[in-house]
């Protein structure tokens, strides 16, 4: 038993690993705000501890997809269902990003500093449990249907997630809606697409290459140790 214990947290550590260390982040998030509302005796930040929750829910469910994919009677039954409550609710782990423009606002009872040091806390949380979870999203797509599929699919993902945190900011939408009231938003979004604004493309293009660079700069650092130096026979000399 113990043995087998053994194997699996030597198998699984990186995973183990990295769930550890995002579990460990957002409980410094939330000691944050709770240090900030005892100082100020002000829950201007509370949102945020919400806004982390959400970004954990695609989070679990990539974790979640990626355990069944390696069990093919299983992954065409539970994928599509998990990858659509994914999809609905990715947007939730970049748009903590846009929380920073919270500090355009002046508030004296609280240090400055302190609210930086928060935020950038909150939003880089948020990023990388955005991250890793396309990741996850990525490497299952690319085992099924190919390396191309898999690249499609993440620029594709970046593309509408982008799209989505426009909507959350500045439409006020949330994930939820899509599942209360589907209709709504159906028109919202065409209305959008008919007529869009220059705010609502330049911001979703701009978010769409941020997003896409930090994905790529991320998924080269993952890849970079396995790249080995060619070995050079030595040279003769004549």
């Amino acid at each position: 038993m113990i043995q087998t214990i053994s194997n699996f947290l030597k198998r699984n550590r990186y995973k183990i690993a990295i769930f550890a260390l995002m579990a460990a982040a957002s409980a410094i998030c939330v000691l944050l705000v709770t240090a900030r509302i005892a100082y100020s005796d002000s829950r201007r930040y509370t949102s945020l501890v919400w806004n982390l929750f959400l970004a954990w829910i695609p989070f679990l469910l990539a974790y979640f997809s990626y355990a069944f994919s390696w069990k093919k009677p299983l992954l065409y039954f539970v994928l599509p269902i998990t990858a659509f409550l994914w999809l609905i609710f990715f947007p939730n782990a970049p748009y903590i990003l846009t929380d920073l423009q919270h500090l355009s606002k002046e508030v004296a009872n609280t240090p400055l500093w302190y609210d930086v040091i928060m935020m950038v806390w909150f939003a880089w949380t948020g990023l990388l449990l955005g991250i890793v979870s396309l990741y996850l999203m990525h490497d299952i797509i690319q085992r099924t249907f190919g390396r191309v599929v898999g690249w499609v699919f993440v620029f594709i993902v970046s593309g509408l997630s982008s799209f989505g945190v426009y909507l959350g900011r500045f439409i006020r939408f949330n994930s939820w809606d899509l599942l209360n009231d589907p209709k709504e938003i159906v028109v919202t979004v065409l209305g959008l697409a008919i007529d869009p604004s220059r705010r609502l493309v330049a911001f979703t293009i701009l978010f769409t290459v941020f997003y896409l660079f930090v994905y790529l700069t991320l998924y080269s650092f993952a890849h970079l140790v396995q790249e080995k130096p060619e070995l050079q026979a030595p040279q003769e000399i004549s």
